[in-house]
């Protein structure tokens, strides 16, 4: 199968040039804009997900945001093997902001989060595809002759006839508006496609340079804009400057001062020279926003009989009659997301007599579903319908949650509202480290007993800042328990609770969610059991798992692999994890620095993610969530004094250089595609790091982490 080098036909920019022009590029600003795109060739759709054009090329249009998972390929290779294309065929779009017919199914909601995306896709994609395969056939029944059953898909796009010969998908597309539906569609029964490493379609862009992010947009008469915020975060402005020497504007965003300038620099420029001179309204109640009187708050919770808003689930047995040899605390902070790409948002209004009649924007978002509302929530935009505003979505270097977020959505709108012409808003580096929404601290109390053949009971009581809580949604905040939750060991003695902490801090969603912090102490506290018995970690585990075939298959596999066997003994750490409809078993090897510190030397995953669309891209994500995983536990941490944050750039928030990046290899457990489901596996990659790494570094040191970070205050010059 060859890879797709189409061009992407927003934008063509060769590499070669940039980089022989880079040097130049420093002195002379280059400006990419849009009258660049080549001419787009005839296109037709097959319903609302596929579009054939006269060159017989397939695109996918997709309601989910690639930002680097390869979603994008993933669900294309669905819609190829239903169609039997080449992969040279094969492109992708972006869809408009349709919920109805390009969100979730199920959900409702078009939005990229929580590994759902292939989840709850792939039979509805499988079905799209079919329907348009059996239009195709008809098509050609009306086209050529003969009755759709005669017409069958052949390899490349095409249609066969015994009489009428093989013919383009392209050749048809005339008849395809006579077409309706069929009742009822069986899937294709081959993996051509699915199930096998073909080149990710977004990839070639990206090596070129002609893919666009949405901080590489530019469109004709754009003007560029920065912010600065409060340094207490939550801060709102008092009073600011109405003009600044080099600006064009100057404008109260009310949460912050944006600064509209001819160039990007000069607006982060202009935008940070005026923090001085910006009055600030300051959070009326600093301890929510202090992590030395979060802590103490939490500690009150842990101690209290009934803290305040306390839920409890799967309670069973009498769990606090056999808990007593294990009852231990542990702790993990508030991260930032630390996208590669920070926040940007491009947009532009055209105005009626005055009134602004339409608004369009540039978004690297995961949120498309909530954009509508956050522009009517504009002054003077409240009465705009979702037809006067259109959305394209734009690549996202790295999403992780923060880009379901509308903050920097909202600001870009009120200055192209106040500005009058295109406007270009990107947050600076320290910008977007001190004004996040960051995953919630979180302390987990775990009492524990049982002998050698497993856990025999468990109260687990989670003390966390609450996402639903500070939202005014959903309290029980099952995000809060998840990794806690639906366990598949056999514990018979069990009560999960919950109670929020309450903060000020702005919280999000953050890859892998309630697991990132809940699969730390579950996983660390069973382990901290098996060692105390004299137990093999992995045995311990197998013995809770009574049937569950999936989850024992796992286990095995990893206790037998060579990758595995092959670690030493006394350094290495196992952790298991079932989320995201997907089953992950990790093991680590660790080392000490020279400055005595641990350094991940090995890591060994064994995944079962059910249907597998591309082995490729489950161990990327695989590779990708241990880079995550490793860095937020041995490195990662904002804390708060009186609202103020911690970070400001990666210079204090650390992340995996080249020589910290152990081996890494990856077993992939396939499923059955005609029986099973894919599960999840850009989160699935994360929870079992920490736990993992806690645990080899036991076996290590004679040590017990229990909370994160592992080394707190490491900077990347360390």
């Amino acid at each position: 199968m060859r890879a797709n080098t189409a061009k992407n036909d927003t934008l063509v920019m060769d590499r070669r040039s940039f980089l022989a022009g880079a040097a130049a590029a420093f002195m002379v600003p280059v400006t990419l804009t849009f009258s660049s795109r080549p001419a787009a060739a005839a296109t037709t759709g097959v319903g609302a997900y596929i579009r054939i054009d006269d060159a017989n090329n397939v695109t996918l249009i997709t309601g989910q945001t690639e930002m680097g998972q390869g979603i994008a390929s993933g669900l294309a290779q669905i819609m190829a093997e239903e169609l039997m294309l080449d992969w040279g065929q094969v492109r992708f779009e972006h869809a408009p902001v349709n919920p109805q017919v390009y969100g979730l199914p199920g959900w409702g909601l078009q939005l990229t989060g929580g590994s759902t995306s292939t989840m709850m896709w792939y039979t509805p994609l499988r079905t799209a595809s079919a329907k348009a395969a059996y239009r195709l056939r008809a098509a050609a029944a009306l086209t050529y002759g003969g009755t759709p059953d005669q017409w069958s898909l052949v390899v490349g796009g095409k249609l066969k006839h015994t009489t009428y010969g093989e013919q383009t998908f392209a050749s048809v597309l005339g008849q395809i508006g006579n077409t309706t539906d069929p009742g009822a569609v069986s899937f294709a029964g081959t993996k051509r496609i699915v199930g096998q490493p073909v080149r990710r379609i977004d990839l070639a862009g990206k090596v070129d340079g002609s893919a666009i992010f949405g901080a590489d947009v530019m469109l004709p008469g754009m003007v560029f804009a920065s912010v600065i915020h409060c340094p207490t975060i939550t801060g709102t402005v008092k009073t600011c400057p109405t003009s600044a020497t080099g600006a064009l504007k100057v404008v109260n965003l009310g949460n912050a001062v944006g600064v509209v300038a001819t160039n990007t620099w000069a607006a982060m420029r202009i935008a940070s020279s005026l923090q001085s001179k910006v009055s600030w309204t300051l959070p009326s109640n600093l301890a929510l926003l202090d992590s030395t009187a979060l802590a103490t708050a939490a500690q009150a919770l842990q101690d209290a009989a009934t803290p305040v808003n306390l839920k409890s689930y799967e309670t069973a047995g009498t769990p606090d009659d056999k808990v007593g040899q294990l009852d231990v605390t542990y702790k993990t902070p508030f991260l930032a997301h630390a996208c590669m790409e920070v926040l940007n948002a491009t947009a532009s209004v055209t105005r009626t007599n005055g009134v602004v009649t339409f608004v369009e924007l540039w978004l690297p978002t995961q949120g498309q579903s909530f954009v509508p509302a956050t522009v009517r929530s504009v002054a003077g935009l409240s009465s705009l319908t979702d037809a006067q505003i259109k959305v394209n979505s734009m690549l996202c270097g790295g999403g992780f949650g923060r880009k379901i977020e509308q903050d920097y959505v909202l600001q870009a709108v009120k200055l192209a509202v106040a500005v009058g012409k295109p406007v270009k808003l990107t947050w600076s580096r320290p910008q977007d480290f001190r004004n996040d929404k960051y995953r919630p601290c979180a302390s987990m109390r775990v009492r524990m007993g049982g002998d050698v053949n497993g856990v025999r009971a468990m109260v687990y009581r989670n003390i966390s800042a609450s996402i639903s809580f500070q939202q005014g949604a959903n309290p029980e905040d099952t995000g809060a328990v998840a990794g806690a939750v639906n366990l598949p060991y056999a514990i018979p003695n069990k009560r999960i609770e919950f109670a929020p902490l309450p903060t000020g801090v702005p919280l999000g969603y953050w890859r892998s969610v309630g697991e990132s912090y809940n699969t730390f102490a579950v996983e660390s506290a069973i382990d901290e059991l098996a060692l105390s018995l004299g137990q093999d970690p992995i045995d311990y585990r197998l013995r809770m798992l009574t049937g569950d075939q999936r989850a024992t298959a796992l286990l095995q596999k990893l206790k037998n692999s060579p990758n595995y066997t092959g670690m030493g003994a006394t350094k290495r750490g196992v952790a298991f994890l079932k989320g995201f409809n997907s089953y992950v078993a990790l093991a680590v090897e660790v080392g000490l620095d020279s400055s005595s510190r641990i350094k991940v030397t090995k890591a060994h995953y064994v995944i079962d993610c059910g249907v597998v669309i591309n082995p490729n891209s489950v161990e990327a994500q695989m590779q990708g969530g241990l880079v995550h995983g490793i860095y937020s536990a041995l490195y990662s941490r904002v804390t708060f004094a009186k609202g103020v944050p911690s970070v400001s750039n990666f210079s204090n928030y650390r992340v995996l250089t080249p020589r910290d990046m152990p081996k890494v290899t990856v077993d992939i457990l396939e499923g059955d595609p005609t029986t099973a489901m894919p599960g999840g596996i850009g989160e699935a990659g994360v929870p079992c790091v920490a736990p993992a790494i806690a645990n080899a570094y036991q076996r290590l040191s004679g040590t017990r982490v229990r909370e994160l970070p592992f080394h707190p205050g490491m900077t990347m010059s360390d």
